[in-house]
């Protein structure tokens, strides 16, 4: 039986771990080559410890023990000239992209940080990075006529701005995911005529390095007002990575064909309540 994803590259950003790593791997095991990126490095407002060059080489592990190729670069989503060599590279390497998932993200909840310098990293690589890894991919994907798919991982603050308190971390953890909606639509529509079909993700909770790190339990913690309000509907505490893997690959298949311009809550309820 032929891989539903037979013959597609996929960039995949945030590539190294938790949830990046999670689409990779599927994306791979459903028959696809991945380009991942990820920055491999800690960013100074952020006070839980980023991914490093050896869980982007096991990502790269994982997609190769499922068969299939894969380029796997270290590279800051922010920086618009090395994403492009980066995406390059790739698309030398396995052939013109058909499949993108802008993953990369970050989460400078807790304070301690200059405000302006933590708003400007969290919409840098949460919203301009998206902006970059689109931008970087889609000539290829228009010059190959074979249409394609993108999706943005937003979150479920990026439909509600539940838990808000003015800080510059959640403020601008929450405006950095409103903004994908609104660069998700702004896309659909660019590129409809080249059958390209740009859609979001927004996940509640999931168990990734970003949530289950000590320093943001201790903030979780600290702030039980909050943490209640993050609460799901269903009753279960977080969803699992392959869940939001799941919704990725629907989107990106046949299966999602038609689907363009769309919000898809990956959310045990919590935006329904």
């Amino acid at each position: 039986m032929t891989a539903v994803l037979e013959g597609s590259v996929a960039l995949v950003t945030g590539g190294a771990r938790g949830q990046g790593r999670a689409h990779a791997v599927r994306l791979a095991s459903d028959g696809a080559d991945v380009i991942a990126l990820d920055i491999c490095a800690d960013i100074p407002t952020v006070a839980y410890p980023l991914a490093t060059d050896a869980d982007l080489a096991e990502t790269a592990r994982l997609v190769e023990a499922q068969g299939r190729r894969v380029v796997a670069r270290k590279v800051d989503v922010r920086d618009r000239a090395a994403l492009q060599a980066a995406v390059d590279e790739g698309v030398a390497a396995l052939g013109p992209v058909r499949i993108v998932v802008a993953n990369a993200g970050i989460a400078p909840i807790m304070g301690g940080f200059d405000e302006d310098d933590t708003f400007a990293d969290v919409i840098g690589v949460n919203l301009v990075g998206a902006w970059n890894t689109v931008k970087a991919a889609a000539p290829s994907m228009i010059e190959a006529g074979r249409g394609g798919s993108i999706v943005l991982i937003s979150s479920t603050q990026g439909l509600k701005g539940t838990g808000g308190d003015g800080t510059a971390g959640i403020t601008g953890y929450a405006t950095s995911k409103h903004g994908l909606v609104g660069l998700m639509r702004s896309f659909a529509h660019w590129l409809a005529p080249y059958s390209i079909r740009v859609n979001t993700v927004h996940p509640t909770g999931v168990p990734t390095p970003m949530i289950t790190n000590d320093v943001m339990q201790a903030h979780l913690r600290s702030t039980p007002a909050t943490s209640d309000r993050q609460g799901n509907l269903l009753p279960v505490p977080m969803v699992e990575c392959q869940d939001i893997s799941d919704a990725v690959v629907y989107l990106v298949s046949d299966s999602g064909r038609y689907l363009t311009g769309v919000t898809l809550p990956v959310d045990a309820g919590f935006h329904a309540r």
